[in-house]
């Protein structure tokens, strides 16, 4: 029932100094948007300005919104194995967009796990507040 009260949640209001920027969603392949909005809504009432990318992200939309917007990071939900397969696209299309170890990159969800995650040199939290502190470090880190 943690997701019904999550979504039940108000939307926080946006940062008037955020922490930092980050571009978030649900990859290609991944149809829910129920994790997303939990992370994204604990991510925004940390104090970040996220970027909420929409459904079904495409890997190249990542990097080029991460590349305009300037993002310190970038978060993608994955809760399916077709998700999965296409993460290593995200830094692919990282690389093609120059942000590689300029932009940090995090992933979380049940189609994913931190072995995974490793070996794409990918950050991995598995619930919302493990996400916001992967934020928090990052931008520690800065």
């Amino acid at each position: 029932m943690a997701w019904l009260r999550s979504m039940m949640e108000k939307e926080p209001p946006e940062p008037k100094n955020p922490i930092g920027i980050i571009v978030f969603g649900p990859i290609e392949g991944d149809p829910h948007s129920v994790p997303k909005e939990m992370v994204r809504k604990s991510l925004k009432a940390a104090g970040f300005k996220v970027f909420d990318l929409g459904k079904r992200v495409p890997a190249a939309a990542f990097a080029k919104k991460a590349k305009e917007v300037n993002a310190d990071i970038i978060g993608v939900s994955c809760s399916t194995t077709p998700g999965k397969d296409n993460l290593p696209k995200v830094m692919e299309a990282v690389e093609a967009e120059g942000l590689k170890g300029k932009v940090a990159i995090m992933v979380g969800g049940i189609g994913v796990d931190k072995e995974t995650a490793d070996k794409l040199g990918i950050m991995y939290g598995s619930t919302r507040e493990e996400a916001v502190a992967l934020a928090k470090k990052v931008m520690d880190a800065k």
